[in-house]
This record gives structure tokens, C-alpha cells and sequence, in this order.
């Protein structure tokens, strides 16, 4: 069955919480936000000011894990700081799930590659969860969307280890690529499962670069910003953004961006995760 993403061209605050309304979806409880804190130096990620509007609809606290490479988000310590800097913990309640040990370990029965994902043991406080996020390039996945928030996003410093060696941390950077690549993809199933449908998803199409925010020097956006897209399925969202970049033909970026999600088999992750049932590849795009 296909499912709906809702689709503006504009970029605006009001315009993402006008499409997030549009899902019929309310919420439940207690909602964990997931944003991307940004590494300090990066340039491209989105403020914590586009997004308060939406996060403070639906009375969110935005989580996020801390990383498993050097940087400015790879401790507790650090990773707080930078939330500070780039004003996340000024403009909203903030949880570092991971931030004290022991993680959350997530069953994954189905799972492909891997049988059991790490997340921030407080994702537990949590009842739902919206996932915003912004739309780029990657160097490692080939893009970055609401499929690697949930995976790679939400698994802890561990997690985030054991995903990318596909179930060996120690072969974090040396893992097969496509058994990543399908590692996010049984990772995603997993939180997805955990919240029993009880999510939301937005993508922004906006200062994508080909390198991801979590990179303190990344590349200038190559291409023109493109929009935003809200759905409830995680898959579809991602299918329906990397369908708009290949009908960017006049776009004259485009061509760069494209060559960083297909050397890296970036769309894998998303045939990975429809064929686990995470969702469906068939969208009806409603333009809003």
C-alpha cells in the first residue's frame, strides 16, 4: 500500500508544522525530538530557530546520542557543550539518551545482518517520537535522512559502533558496505518497532551539501534547497526525497550529489528497509 508524504516547495518554520498537521497524527505522551546537534564547524545543519515552532507544538524535549568518532559530540561532557553552543539547550528541554551508561538494547528478530541495536537507555522516558531531519549528502551512508535518524541517529556511542561494523565494533570503518548499509536498515525496524507506529517524520531539503552535519568540514550545499516532506513513513520520506533530486535535472549540483549517494549505495538503506516491512518505496507525494 502506498503512502502519503506531504510536500511544499517552501521552507519555512510555519510551513513545517502546516505539513506535520497534515499527517492526522497526534502524539502520544511524552515525545523525544529527534534533531541533529551539528559538529561544531559544520555550516549546513538547521538552527534550533527553524525548528522551535514544531518542537514546541507538541511539547517535545530534543534528544540526540553521542557520536563514536572524535569530535566535539563524542563524550558526554563535549556533546553537551555543543548542544549549548549551537543553542539547542537554550531553546528547548534537551536529553543526551546515552549520556550515562548502561544502553538500551533493542531486539531486532527479523533484522538482516544484525539481531539487537544499542540505543540511549533514555529513550525508554519517551512515548513517541518525531524525527526531523535534514536532508544531505553522507560520506559514508550516501545520504542522510529520516532512515539514518532512526538508525544511526538514536543508537548510542556504542550503537552507533555496531551498526557500522555490522555487529563488530571493531571493524567500525572496515565492515562490507552494503552489510552497513542493511545494519541501518535493521536498526531502523528496531526503534520503529519499539514505538508501536507511534512516530512522525519530517525531511528538509535545504543547504544540502554532500558531506552530513556531522562532519566539522563539509562542503558547501551543492544543490538548490528543494522543500520540505512530512510523513509517517520513514521509508517512503527518504524514497520521496531522493526521487526529487534525480528530477532536479536542471539543477546544476545535481550531478555531484548524485555521484555521492550511488557510489555509496546510499539507496540500499532504503530497499533494505522496505524489505523488512519498516515501509513501503510506493508514495503518493500530495503537494501542499
Amino acid at each position: 500500500m502506498s503512502a502519503k508524504v506531504y510536500f511544499s516547495k517552501s521552507i519555512t518554520p510555519e510551513k513545517v508544522l502546516e505539513l506535520y498537521k497534515m499527517l492526522g497524527r497526534e502524539l502520544p505522551g511524552k515525545v523525544a525530538v529527534k534533531v541533529h546537534s551539528g559538529e561544531v564547524g559544520n555550516q549546513n545543519f538547521l538552527r534550533p530557530a527553524f525548528w522551535k515552532p514544531m518542537v514546541d507544538a507538541v511539547s517535545g524535549t530534543v534528544v540526540e546520542c553521542n557520536t563514536a568518532y572524535e569530535g566535539e559530540r563524542n563524550t558526554t561532557e563535549k556533546h553537551l557543550e555543543t548542544l549549548r553552543v549551537h543553542g539547542w539547550s537554550e531553546s528547548f528541554p534537551v536529553d543526551l539518551l546515552d549520556g550515562e551508561g548502561p544502553d538500551l538494547e533493542l531486539p531486532i528478530p527479523e533484522g538482516k545482518v544484525i539481531q539487537k541495536n544499542f540505543v540511549g537507555k533514555n529513550l525508554a522516558n519517551y512515548d513517541s517520537v518525531l524525527v526531523l531531519s535534514h536532508f544531505k549528502g553522507h560520506p559514508v551512508g550516501g545520504y542522510g535522512g529520516a532512515l539514518k535518524q532512526l538508525s544511526i541517529g538514536i543508537g548510542s556511542s556504542y550503537g552507533k559502533a555496531y551498526i557500522h561494523g555490522a555487529g563488530e565494533v571493531e571493524k567500525i570503518w572496515t565492515s562490507d558496505h552494503d552489510s552497513f548499509l542493511e545494519s541501518m536498515a535493521d536498526a531502523a525496524k528496531s526503534v520503529v518497532d519499539y514505538f508501536h507506529g507511534n512516530a512522525a517524520y519530517i525531511n528538509v531539503m535545504k543547504n544540502m551539501s554532500v558531506d552530513c552535519d556531522c562532519c566539522a568540514v563539509a562542503e558547501d550545499p551543492c544543490m538548490q534547497d528543494i522543500g520540505i516532506l512530512a510523513s509517517l513513513d520513514p521509508v517512503a520520506i527518504d524514497q520521496a526525497c531522493i526521487d526529487l533530486v534525480y528530477a532536479a535535472k536542471n539543477d546544476p549540483g545535481q550531478k555531484h550529489f548524485l555521484e555521492r549517494v550511488e557510489s555509496r549505495n546510499g539507496v540500499h538503506t532504503i530497499e533494505a528497509a522496505a524489505a523488512l516491512g519498516v515501509g513501503s518505496r510506493e508514495y503518493e507525494l500530495v503537494e501542499i
